[in-house]
């Protein structure tokens, strides 16, 4: 007589616990609340926001460390601050060219400078192919 081996994943004690653990999380709901309507039934959430663009990233990060740099209130090489090589070689022109306006315009003037020259920089840059192949690209 042949001997019947369980199907795989099913003798393992630790299977069931967390078969049912997953069925008391979906059982009670998970994620963001649904809203209320004003006839006090429930509405469908909202969508999920589309995700960032290459582009709106790299603008995000660059920025932000352009204004630590600016500011003196950071300095380190690309990789500790997150960014790629050619991140790194936008910001670095964008925050001489800051500089140079603080010290001609003002604070404000330079922040502007900073969200116009890295938009710019960070669309051009990935309108050529963004990181290269090499990791610090």
């Amino acid at each position: 007589m042949a001997t019947r081996r369980p199907r795989p994943g099913t003798g393992r004690p630790g299977a069931a616990l967390l078969a049912g653990a997953l069925a008391g999380v979906l059982a009670t709901g998970c994620g963001a609340p649904a809203a209320t309507g004003a006839d006090g039934g429930h509405t469908t959430a909202p969508a999920a926001a589309s995700p960032a663009s290459p582009e709106d990233l790299c603008t995000r990060v660059v920025a932000h460390w352009s204004r630590e740099v600016l500011d003196g209130t950071t300095y380190g090489d690309y990789q500790s601050m997150g960014l790629s090589n050619g991140q790194y070689e936008i910001l670095r022109a964008v925050v001489d060219e800051a500089r140079a306006e603080k010290r001609r315009a003002g604070a404000a003037a330079a922040d502007a400078l900073i969200d116009r020259r890295v938009r710019e920089g960070c669309v051009a840059w990935y309108r050529s192919g963004g990181p290269g192949e090499g990791p610090w690209q």
